[in-house]
């Protein structure tokens, strides 16, 4: 019974599947599916029998516990023999390695892939007669992953019970203490979220229009999970997030999972993780999580390409660099009063802006080694950091109080003494780091913040592309981010 409901919950979500078509990367994905599903398995010889051919059929009608549908593996209870093998090694591979490949979705994807002979690891799970507990081995064994499933499966749960949900219309925004006749729509769009305990159902004639306390106090939960402005308005992304109604959180969830599943399962033990949706780093070092802060990445026409290259130097007192790109549209067309003002000067035929307070380097850079020209450094607009939509750059990635970040770094890898050095100098200097720091840029629009999982807009549209892959449907339209207005990296 409990079976058949989650399959039919799932299959409530893939009401379209539609394939969609970095510094300065932009652009859209390729238009490519990239399931890795779509490729034929090679036959194996194995012998089936009820027992394991019923462990199959349930971990297949688990699937949902890791955001996948049943029927992208198992079509009913007619299959037998090579079927059962090919769902199996199908299931398998989307559980080890992603059920599609982010390098055919994404123009540019070099983040490592998880690697593993899952062939071999279903003939030896077949021989000792346990697809159970192999099948439970292969996705990630994290807590954000576990934390994403459970979220998914209770609001797959809540869409069950919400099979009509209507979105609350467009209008001007609600604000608190005011009434709007869509204030009944709100109150139900919330309950069937589950940021509101659900109310006797009311006509329209007796509901009541008057947007109370409790129902502001609701919203600014939910804004604080979507990352947004606590202030308890209605509109603009506050009302995108409340139209993704349950099923949309849900299929929020099933992305994230498969993003994870892309990741390797032993990352670097120091390392730098960009979560580039929700604007924020963490740094390991030998395995010890050491810090969190916020970031500003790319804006929606800019976008931070998903990578992995590492931090080879610091660089005190940069210089910035023009790319061609941004000098032909941005510098150029700036008078010579403001190119002095700013420090900016030409070599060899190059903009070049002079290192000093006024950088849009700051006063240190992170270089990094990658065919993308992509880094992470210092801003002298500090501002950015202290509001909640922080994609304003043009594809870099901007650090919070990145010189006590800096400093951090030296210290762990035991070049503090020469990065003070550095330092005092004020010209541009660079110190070699011991050993590289791998940086991941990836694009999380659902995450496990350690207590709660907590969402962000899909402001590059990102999800749309893993969505089809899929089979699930396209998402809201999301707000794009008034633009900064600087011409920083």
């Amino acid at each position: 019974m409990r079976k058949n409901k989650w399959i039919g919950t799932a299959a409530s979500l893939a009401l379209l599947s539609v394939a969609l078509p970095s510094c300065s990367q932009g652009g859209n994905s390729s238009g490519q599916n990239g399931s890795n599903a779509a490729t034929p398995t090679e036959t194996l010889q194995v012998q089936w029998n009820k027992k394991l051919e019923k462990e199959l059929r349930d971990a297949v009608a688990n699937a949902p516990a890791n955001g996948l549908k049943p029927g992208l593996f198992l079509k009913g209870d007619g299959q037998d023999g090579a079927a059962l093998t090919d769902a199996a090694l199908r299931y398998a591979e989307a559980l080890a390695h992603g059920y599609s490949d982010p390098t055919k979705i994404f123009p540019v994807y070099t983040i490592p892939r998880p690697t593993g002979d899952v062939k071999q690891g279903f003939m030896d799970a077949m021989q000792k007669g346990d697809l159970t507990g192999w099948f439970a081995s292969l996705p990630p064994q994290t807590e954000e992953y576990k934390a994403l499933s459970s979220a998914h499966l209770k609001y797959l749960q809540l869409a069950s019970k919400s099979p009509n949900f209507q979105p609350v219309p467009d209008g001007k925004p609600i604000n608190p203490r005011s009434s709007d006749n869509r204030v009944p729509a709100l109150a139900t769009a919330l309950s069937s979220m589950g940021y509101l305990a659900s109310q006797p159902q009311q006509s329209s004639a007796t509901a009541s229009a008057r947007y109370s306390p409790r129902l502001v106090a609701a919203v600014k939960q939910l804004q604080a999970d979507f990352g947004l402005k606590t202030d308890g308005i209605v509109g603009g992304n506050t009302l995108a997030a409340l139209n993704l109604g349950p099923a949309g959180l849900a299929r929020e969830c099933a992305i994230a999972m498969e993003r994870l599943r892309w990741l390797v399962r032993d990352p670097p033990a120091t390392r730098i993780d960009v979560n580039t949706a929700a604007t924020f780093l963490d740094y390991w070092h030998d395995g010890q999580h050491m810090d969190r802060r916020e970031v500003v990445a790319g804006e929606p026409d800019k976008q931070t390409p998903q990578i992995q290259a590492p931090i080879v130097n610091l660089v005190a007192y940069p210089k910035w660099r023009v790319p061609d790109s941004i000098a032909a549209k941005e510098v150029a067309t700036k008078s010579p009063q403001w190119l002095a003002a700013n420090q900016f000067t030409t070599e060899n035929g190059h903009y070049v802006q002079q290192s000093g307070g006024k950088n849009s380097l700051g006063i240190v850079k992170f270089d990094m080694d990658d065919k993308q020209q992509i880094y992470l450094h210092d801003t002298p607009a500090k501002a950015l950091f202290g509001i909640p939509e922080r994609h304003r750059s043009h594809g870099c990635v901007r650090i919070q109080d990145a010189i006590a970040f800096a400093n951090a770094i030296a210290t762990e890898e035991g070049v503090q003494d020469k990065f003070a050095e550095a330092m005092a100098g004020q010209q541009e200097a660079w110190v070699k780091l011991k050993s590289p720091i791998p940086v991941r840029l990836m694009y999380q629009t659902a995450f496990w913040d350690g207590s709660r999982v907590q969402f962000r807009p899909d402001v590059y549209g990102w999800d749309d592309n893993v969505a089809a892959a899929l089979g699930l449907v396209r998402g809201v339209t999301w707000q794009a981010a008034q633009q900064s207005g600087d011409i920083g990296p």
